[in-house]
């Protein structure tokens, strides 16, 4: 039997896109009885088991909370203030949850890039994971030091795109045009591509192909579709 490590936690940051926002994937937590009455949001994330090592642990409390499998996560910054755990609120709620009494907490954080049609699933009478515009965030209070947390993984996400561009065709369909690519990139650096500049640079990046294809059932000329293969990178 699995004994929780009341000293170490993992949260995850899963980032999506609409084909217009950029979007975030946040656990809506709800407990009602007579010492805590909560309804809020945090990022998906729980304590580890003493016998589990990081990468496994991040895989299992993302798949326990929201059901995604077969995630690529990327450990980005470990956030260890020692307030970070005390909010008194998610304290009891953290200490009900896990039955063991929290002192302090250091949160190892993961992000991963995934299309936002893969599908979530509830396994949780208290929780539900839900997509949320990302420029709604600043407007919220998540729990614990989530904010902060979610922060640093856009930033991660920012400088990463800048020498790895096929990190962005995670967020994209398996087809795709250049316009989608480029209000992808736009979106998450908060720029304004030159449009001939921007299919220059990204005609380079191995791995990008141009299909014989064109976009469907459009109300203007059809562009052309691109696909990602991995295997050519």
């Amino acid at each position: 039997m699995s004994v929780f490590y009341p000293y170490v936690s993992i949260d995850c940051v899963i980032f999506g896109f609409d084909g217009e926002k950029l979007k975030i994937l946040l656990i809506e937590r709800t407990i009602n009885n007579a010492e805590i009455g909560l309804s809020d949001k945090k990022l998906p994330g729980s304590i580890i088991f003493e016998d589990e090592n990081l990468d496994n642990a991040a895989i299992r409390i993302l798949n326990d909370l929201t059901g995604l499998k077969n995630i690529y996560l990327s450990q980005f910054r470990s956030f260890g203030d020692p307030e970070r755990a005390n909010k008194p609120r998610d304290k009891q709620w953290l200490e009900r949850t896990t039955q063991l009494k929290i002192g302090r907490l250091v949160t190892v954080a993961y992000v991963a890039l995934i299309k936002i049609n893969r599908k979530i699933i509830f396994q949780s009478e208290n929780t539900t994971a839900r997509w949320y515009d990302l420029t709604s965030l600043s407007e919220m209070q998540l729990a614990f030091d989530h904010n902060q947390i979610a922060t640093e993984a856009l930033k991660f996400i920012r400088n990463k795109i800048q020498y790895e561009s096929h990190t962005l065709f995670e967020l994209l369909p398996n087809k795709f045009t250049m316009t989608q690519l480029r209000n992808l990139y736009d979106t998450i650096l908060e720029t304004k591509s030159d449009v001939r500049n921007f299919q220059k640079k990204m005609l380079q990046v191995e791995g990008l192909e141009k299909l014989d294809e064109v976009q469907k059932n459009v109300p203007y000329r059809a562009p052309r579709l691109y696909r990602y293969n991995k295997k050519k990178k």
